[in-house]
């Protein structure tokens, strides 16, 4: 009877741990595909700025307020920005696979085989 305690128990702390592995994971996905989808809009306004005239107006969003600028004093700030946003992009992809490494390492410590994913 203690032994199927004792199994018991440890059986909920693997499915516990199992869980937090794999919410990590999505929670990671997710800031992957918005910093990705950022990246994107950045690439996109900035390859419509290119051709234009460097003293023509254009307006920027700057936390939440619309601000008029030049396209002059706008592409610099966008080029660092989508600069920011790669190496971000670059470190939450390694630790996402950092994570499925630690994850896989896990499951094979523990023995553990996915039934339903």
């Amino acid at each position: 009877m203690a032994q199927q305690q004792i199994t018991a128990k440890k059986q909920q702390e693997l499915q516990l741990q199992y869980t937090t592995y794999k919410n990590n994971l999505q929670q990671l996905a997710q800031k992957i595909g918005d910093v990705e989808q950022e990246t994107e809009e950045h690439k996109l306004v900035l390859e419509t700025l290119d051709p234009l005239p460097l003293d023509r107006k254009c307006f920027r969003m700057v936390n939440g307020v619309l601000v008029e600028r030049t396209v002059k004093d706008v592409i610099p700030a966008l080029k660092t920005n989508s600069d920011g946003l790669k190496k971000v992009l670059d470190e939450l992809l390694k630790q996402y696979k950092k994570q499925q490494d630690d994850m896989e390492k896990w499951k094979k410590k523990n023995n553990i085989q996915v039934v339903q994913q």
